[in-house]
């Protein structure tokens, strides 16, 4: 399989840009509906896979996807072995495969954990969620990466959009078990 990216300029600079914080402009499903047609089904494919973490394999191949899957499994685990320490459980039954090697990644697992607020402490680890995956489309403007980075970001939103209007408490549970 090739990971040499198709570039799709019509479709990318028709798409809103995203900010976190905001709403979505539409949800992740109307978004592989416009790729429809526009793009191969192969890398709707590539789209669709990427973005969910355990239902799909995804194309190793991609660097940008190496990266993404690599930052989120360090996260994760760093939640893990404070959730963990808190607990007295050995965290190694839990822990995913990693590689990423940012000393950062566990700074903002601990002050995400330290707050008191759950709806501040998800918006720590979102904002840098969206950071990371501003970080590693550079470079990627009109190719299948900078859609994988969008359907990504579009997620993100479409989580806060429902945690806005629904019982912030109840909705940010069953999020979290969720991720």
């Amino acid at each position: 399989m090739s990971n040499t990216p198709g570039y799709y300029i019509y479709l990318i600079s028709s798409l809103p840009a995203l900010q976190f914080g905001e709403k979505a402009p539409f949800s992740f499903r109307e978004f592989l509906e416009k790729c429809k047609g526009l793009i191969p089904q192969k890398d709707i494919g590539i789209i669709k896979s990427a973005t969910f973490i355990e239902e799909s394999p995804y194309d190793e191949t991609r660097p940008i996807l190496r990266k993404w899957r690599a930052f989120d499994a360090a996260l994760r685990n760093e939640l893990v072995k404070i959730r963990a320490s808190r607990k007295h459980v050995d965290p190694n039954a839990y822990l995913r495969r990693d590689g990423y090697a940012d000393p950062s990644v566990a700074n903002v697992a601990m002050n995400a954990y330290k707050n008191p607020s759950m709806l501040e402490s998800e918006e720590i680890l979102d904002r840098v969620r969206w950071w990371v995956l501003d970080e590693i489309t550079i470079g990627h403007y009109f190719d299948t990466d900078f859609l994988i980075t969008y359907g990504h970001k579009l997620l993100i939103l479409e989580k806060w959009d429902k945690i806005r209007v629904a019982d912030k408490t109840k909705t940010l549970e069953e999020v979290l078990t969720k991720t």
